[in-house]
């Protein structure tokens, strides 16, 4: 793992289990509550995993109830600000959580994320329907994965493939198709067609 963050050593397991039995000790009452403690601790940290803290809090019991669109900004400045692949795709989870939740107000933003200069921005927008199945915007996943196609960047090219490769499971004919169609880099081809004949 490449970060200039410390680690404390505390396991993934472990912080998840101590972030929920906060969150239901102190229960966020508001939606702005649960952003200001999401980014005071993310802003603060001086430990990878208390920004891991701040994520997990974000899939808690006591957020999950107060998800709303007026997230995505503060998702999009950890996207922004974490800048790397653990964080990231962590995060974009969530940013799919509100796009399923929300797809009038959320698409729009993630139409204008896959066009940014910002790869981890794009990344995101490409990898947040990860699972998402029948319910793929096929029309927002298209825009994503185009905007970054010619990109040499390894990320953004893991990213194609692996939302490819995702939604193969619920149609494989149109990935096949979208493959056959497009000029995709060797390693997001190959991620792409992984299960496909």
């Amino acid at each position: 793992m490449k970060s200039a963050t410390p680690y404390l050593g505390v396991r993934v397991p472990a912080m998840r289990a101590l972030t929920r039995a906060e969150a239901k000790l102190r229960p966020f009452a508001t939606t702005a509550d649960l952003i200001d403690t999401v980014l005071g601790l993310w802003r603060a940290a001086d430990y990878r995993e208390e920004r891991y803290a701040a994520i997990a809090l974000l899939d808690t019991p006591a957020a999950r109830r107060l998800r709303e669109p007026a997230l995505l900004e503060t998702l999009r400045e950890l996207i922004r600000t974490g800048a790397w692949w653990d964080y990231v795709d962590e995060l974009a989870h969530r940013v799919g959580d509100l796009l399923l939740g929300w797809p009038d107000e959320v698409r729009p933003a993630l139409l204008t994320w896959a066009q940014s200069d910002d790869r981890w921005l794009r990344r995101a927008s490409i990898i947040c329907q990860l699972g998402a199945r029948d319910r793929v915007d096929l029309k927002l996943l298209t825009v994503a994965i185009e905007s970054s196609i010619g990109e040499s960047d390894f990320f953004l090219r893991k990213a194609i493939g692996w939302a490819l490769r995702d939604y193969a499971r619920t149609d494989p004919a149109w990935v096949q198709s979208f493959a056959d169609t497009h000029e995709l880099s060797p390693l997001s081809r190959r991620e792409a067609l992984r299960h496909l004949s």
